[in-house]
């Protein structure tokens, strides 16, 4: 497989003005806004990278572009004429020549507060929301409308809240004012306090589907070859987010790689094996050993999912090389060789261990296994 370099960058939620696969989620959430009875706190959950944040912003531009005072009152700055609602047909779109749109763009919507990992004092993104990053919230809920409508938080994302942040935000959720709506973009619902959880209406989306994937693909990597953007998109999972960070990554190259040697199966090429655990260790080999190890357990999940006979759209390499070892191990011994595996990958950033020796041992681990 060959290397593709994106055609141009995947724009941030805020920005992106497309939405694909997630139709009747948007259909959802605009009729409930027309309907007049809109729950004031959306929970939007699902896999990474498959447009939930996306969604979120394109909620709330539609709600600060169409949905002031609740619905049909005041259109405040701007002409009735010049924020004519989308057709039944679009959804939630809202050009991006549209004032709201372009004010959200750059941050400068005042009914607009987005809720999202912040710098410490070192300069350095945290790794959680914090308290001081909710309670600026608190005060601009309670603040009239500057467009006398609704006013709009996007927390992104809800599961990177520490404590003391999830309980000043469960504060809001219990009390919240007229016209307010509490947008939480959600990776993982079960790292939320349940009293969050309940008082939320809840969306869950599903991973796109790889058609929609590759679709997707085509705008920002238009000269991948056909073949190659479907066996993207299946690594990807349903997420157009990991298929852009799998190519930025050169992933497309470390997983022929990583295919080649399992392809030599029950008996690895050993100086192709050291080649390729070499470019994995050193000072610059730190990306390439986490695309490989991303890809090896991808590989062994699918693995496992076909050994059991579960649903897996295989690439033909992928299908030719299960047919011919999966049948050497049964569904339980392969998931203690992924365990096994997967545990070796871990330690190298637990136990700070060698990325070459680790990844010699993770390959040496499948072939002696497939070997017995």
């Amino acid at each position: 497989m060959s290397e593709v370099d994106l055609d141009q960058d995947f724009p941030e939620p805020r920005a992106n003005e497309a939405l694909q696969g997630h139709e009747a989620a948007e259909n959802h959430l605009r009729g409930a806004l027309d309907s007049g009875r809109l729950h004031h706190a959306w929970l939007i959950s699902g896999p990474k990278g498959i447009g939930k944040a996306t969604l979120a912003y394109r909620f709330a531009r539609y709600v600060l572009t169409y949905g002031h005072d609740g619905g049909g009152g005041d259109t405040g700055l701007f002409s009735a004429a010049d924020l004519a609602p989308a057709g039944p047909d679009e959804g939630l779109f809202v050009a991006p020549e549209n004032p709201v749109f372009k004010r959200i763009v750059a941050g400068g919507h005042t009914d607009l507060l987005v809720i999202e990992r912040t710098e410490n004092d070192r300069g350095k993104m945290r790794t959680e929301i914090v308290v001081d990053d909710v309670r600026k919230s608190q005060n601009f809920f309670h603040m009239t409308a500057g467009e006398g409508g609704w006013r709009v938080i996007v927390v992104d994302a809800a599961d990177e809240m520490n404590t003391n942040a999830a309980n000043a935000l469960l504060k809001m959720l219990e009390e919240p004012p007229p016209n307010a709506l509490l947008l939480l973009v959600c990776h993982n619902p079960g790292r939320l306090l349940p009293t969050i959880r309940s008082r939320c209406q809840k969306l869950r989306l599903e991973a796109l589907a790889v058609e929609t994937v590759v679709s997707l693909m085509s705008r920002y990597a238009p000269d991948m070859p056909a073949d190659d953007a479907r066996v993207v998109a299946a690594l990807a999972e349903g997420s157009i987010g990991s298929a852009l960070d799998l190519i930025n990554a050169g992933g497309l190259s470390v997983y022929g790689e990583v295919m080649a040697l399992l392809d030599g199966l029950p008996r690895i090429d050993v100086p192709a094996l050291h080649k390729f655990a070499t470019s994995c260790g050193g000072q610059k080999g730190g990306p390439t050993f986490e695309a490989a190890s991303e890809l090896i357990r991808w590989t062994l999940a699918r693995l496992i999912r076909h050994v059991g006979g579960g649903a897996t759209q295989l690439a033909a390499s992928e299908a030719q090389l299960f047919q011919r070892i999966g049948p050497a191990l049964s569904v339980d011994r392969w998931l203690d060789v992924w365990d096994k595996v997967d545990h070796l990958l871990s330690s190298a950033d637990h136990r700070n261990l060698d990325r070459k020796q680790v990844i010699l041992n993770a390959f040496s681990t499948m072939e002696q296994a497939v070997r017995s």
